[in-house]
């Protein structure tokens, strides 16, 4: 079951992402969920739609500077760390301390705006599979709806192939 956000004092980092959201003219405000999402799974079964249209947010550390390096992917498939060194550099493992300090989101929760200092950002290519996707909004009980078209608009970010083929 889903939950207006008015009805609900929200965690802060919802807060933040809420706040994005309408500055950016988005027109669907957060939700939260009663159960955690902290995976792809459990949300798309919260939300009751197919696990690929859940955007999930990996974060890595890329190693010639610290820079946290977000790639939103299609939580169907798997980021190909070697398609995303090569557009951005070698990539080191974000542990979850180095993912709140960088993001100001838990693990389970980062959602792909608001972030607490800016990533660098790619957008897989496989989310535009879909004509609506839901992302994280902040906490492990908090999702947003949008187009994949609307996350390169609140992003900026480029769009790329970074997942593994499917063979």
């Amino acid at each position: 079951m889903n939950t207006s956000l008015e009805s609900k004092s929200l965690p802060e980092g919802v807060r933040r992402v809420t706040a994005a959201l309408q500055d950016a003219g988005h027109p669907h405000a957060p939700l939260m969920l009663d159960d955690a999402a902290r995976t792809a799974q459990q949300a798309a079964d919260a939300l009751g739609i197919v696990v690929g249209q859940i955007a999930k947010s990996i974060i890595f550390r890329r190693k010639s500077d610290g820079a946290a390096v977000l790639v939103i992917t299609s939580g169907d498939r798997r980021v190909d760390e070697q398609r995303v060194e090569a557009l951005v550099g070698p990539l080191g493992r974000a542990d979850a301390d180095f993912v709140k300090a960088r993001t100001g989101f838990s693990i389970g929760g980062v959602a792909p705006v608001a972030h607490a200092q800016p990533p660098v950002t790619l957008i897989d290519r496989e989310l535009f599979r879909f004509d609506e996707i839901w992302a994280a909004a902040g906490h492990p009980h908090g999702v947003f709806r949008l187009k994949p078209a609307d996350l390169e608009r609140l992003t900026g970010a480029p769009v790329a192939d970074v997942v593994q083929r499917k063979v």
